[in-house]
């Protein structure tokens, strides 16, 4: 293979494989500015709920809570920011490398040219080339001399496109890199910029965690309070369940029902459009309390006023009930599963009514210091099960 076909060939391979990182590179670029775009989101909500939370003026633990999920989310953020600023450092040493690649090809071109024209200056009288040609011993070596002249130019002309392209490419490259550096740039102040606004929130967050914890008499009642609005809505919902299984018999109509249910496991749309969950499923700290642990019989997803609450999944109303501390009360049927929203201000559902996904059955309750929560529940049958775990994880 001549030196001009190499270097045609490496030029090639160069440029596609140039084309394929881009083509993987910017897949990830743009999982990455969606991934961006929805914590950007989630912040704008944690921000409002939060003023929600400070309107009436008093630190609560819905307050903190607010707080809590803005650092997580602006946390979540910043990673994202170094994520891209990393992408964009590989992108640009590769164009780094290819511009190099580029450079040395262009210049191997140019040589391998001006060795070409230096060549053909001999015979630029055309003297030269005819004395080549009829100096042939027989017609075939003529015939084939001829056919290497021809070659020869077609060979000059391939040069100089070859060198024009690769020109193209190197100025092509060199714009892309600086536009990379300028994006690299501009994400590496974003990042300084969130980082401030991280540290102001984890300031404000260790004033709040301070002042609670002077109201730890408070919140120990509030606690109490809790576990046995918990309690009395676990009776509720365990009760109720115990007859409907007792008269229950399994029906072809359940088990699709149920089988239905399961197949949707992580893809349920949550009971609220806007929000996140302040208190998990299960046993976990107190957030303020030392020592002292919360059980959740479900999540606590705080969301803003006025929130519409919906069905996670078609089914049918088999409770409505009030309960002190819960508030309003809905139970929704699926076979052997049930779902409960708690903490409604008001319920639009009666017993017996067929809902559909999404639809509203009510609306979240907001209590004195300004904190809009709902209390959401999965059970199959007499068993609890983690509901995050059910719900779409787009929070």
């Amino acid at each position: 293979m001549s030196v001009n076909k190499l270097l045609l060939y490496f030029f090639s391979i160069s440029l596609t494989l140039l084309s394929l990182s881009e083509a993987l590179a910017q897949k990830s670029r743009n999982e990455l500015e969606r991934e961006k775009k929805e914590n950007l989101k989630k912040i704008k909500e944690a921000e409002k709920i939060l003023v929600e939370t400070e309107s009436e003026k008093v630190v609560t633990l819905g307050q903190l809570k607010a707080l809590n999920q803005q650092i997580k989310v602006r946390g979540q953020l910043i990673g994202s920011i170094a994520e891209e600023v990393s992408y964009l450092t590989s992108e640009i040493e590769e164009i780094t490398i290819v511009i190099e690649s580029l450079e040395s090809d262009l210049e191997a071109l140019k040589i391998e040219y001006a060795s070409m024209i230096y060549a053909a200056s001999k015979t630029r009288n055309g003297v030269n080339r005819l004395t080549f040609l009829f100096s042939a011993s027989t017609f075939n070596q003529f015939l084939i001399r001829l056919q290497y002249l021809e070659q020869y130019a077609e060979m000059r002309k391939t040069q100089v496109e070859q060198i024009g392209k690769v020109k193209v490419a190197l100025t092509t490259q060199k714009e892309v890199g600086v536009l990379k550096r300028k994006e690299q740039n501009s994400l590496l102040k974003e990042q300084v910029a969130e980082n401030r606004k991280l540290q102001n929130l984890k300031g404000k967050q260790t004033g709040l965690v301070a002042e609670l914890n002077k109201k730890q008499n408070q919140l120990s009642t509030e606690l109490n309070s809790r576990k046995q609005s918990i309690k009395n809505l676990d009776n509720l919902i365990a009760n109720l369940i115990k007859t409907e299984m007792s008269k229950n018999v399994s029906t072809t109509n359940v088990a699709e029902l149920s089988a239905s249910f399961e197949k949707n496991q992580a893809k349920l749309p949550w009971p609220v459009k806007t929000g996140f969950i302040s208190s998990p499923f299960g046993k976990h700290p107190h957030p303020v309390l030392k020592g002292i642990e919360v059980e959740n019989q479900g999540i606590d997803i705080q969301t803003q006023t006025g929130e519409m609450v919906k069905a996670v999944f078609g089914g049918e109303v088999v409770t409505k009930a009030f309960v002190p501390g819960m508030n309003n009360v809905v139970i929704i049927k699926h076979g052997e599963y049930y779902t409960l929203y708690a903490k409604l201000k008001r319920v639009n559902v009666s017993k017996g009514q067929k809902v559909a996904v999404s639809e509203s059955i009510g609306e979240v309750f907001t209590d004195g210091d300004g904190i809009s929560e709902v209390q959401f529940q999965v059970w199959r049958n007499q068993k609890k099960m983690d509901p995050s775990k059910w719900l779409v994880s787009n929070r």
